[in-house]
């Protein structure tokens, strides 16, 4: 005769399996939520209205001593790149960015480096790590540039892709990616 008393372990067994499902239910929840703030916050947002158009009048000192006017860029497509040396994604990207210069310049595709730094310590990485491209200093202000871009966190690396016409066709907050740089060929 087979014995149909429930074991006392099975109510138990039933608990902690559902406390188990409830756990990774709400883990999960609280990572999707995170991930969204994450999203939201660091995404890039709106430009202000006059951005673009204030952009192509900035002139920024080179490390050189001389001088780089936005406008002379104008015309072809550019790949605008808001760095600083002690910031290390950033210099993890600048390699990438170089070879993609190197490559694709006799394309018409050009390469700034702004640095948000100040020039000693500019001038000192690129001593150690030249590029392959130009790079000017926007110092401090450079936050402000970034922000009116719709970088609004003023996070770093911060990039801007502009099409030939002087218009953003691109941005994004963080390191640079080699998918990034292939799609983005395709937007000049």
């Amino acid at each position: 005769m087979t014995d149909l008393t429930p074991s006392p372990e099975l109510p138990e067994t039933i608990a902690r399996d559902r406390r188990r499902w409830l756990m990774a239910a709400v883990a999960g929840a609280a990572a999707l939520g995170g991930a969204g703030l994450a999203w939201q916050r660091y995404r890039p947002q709106t430009m202000t209205s006059t951005a673009e158009a204030a952009l192509w009048q900035l002139e920024f000192a080179t490390p050189d001593g001389g001088a780089l006017r936005m406008a002379s860029l104008r015309g072809k497509p550019v790949l605008l790149n808001f760095w600083a040396s002690w910031c290390p994604p950033c210099v993890e990207e600048l390699p990438l960015l170089s070879g993609f210069h190197s490559e694709n310049s006799v394309n018409g595709w050009q390469v700034l480096g702004l640095a948000v730094d100040q020039l000693e310590p500019v001038k000192r990485f690129l001593s150690k790590a030249p590029v392959s491209f130009p790079v000017a200093l926007a110092g401090m202000p450079g936050i402000e540039i970034s922000k009116s871009l719709g970088n609004l966190s003023g996070g770093l690396p911060f990039t801007v892709v502009l099409g030939s016409e002087g218009q953003v066709a691109h941005r994004k907050i963080g390191k640079v990616t080699p998918a990034d740089l292939h799609a983005w060929i395709a937007l000049k």
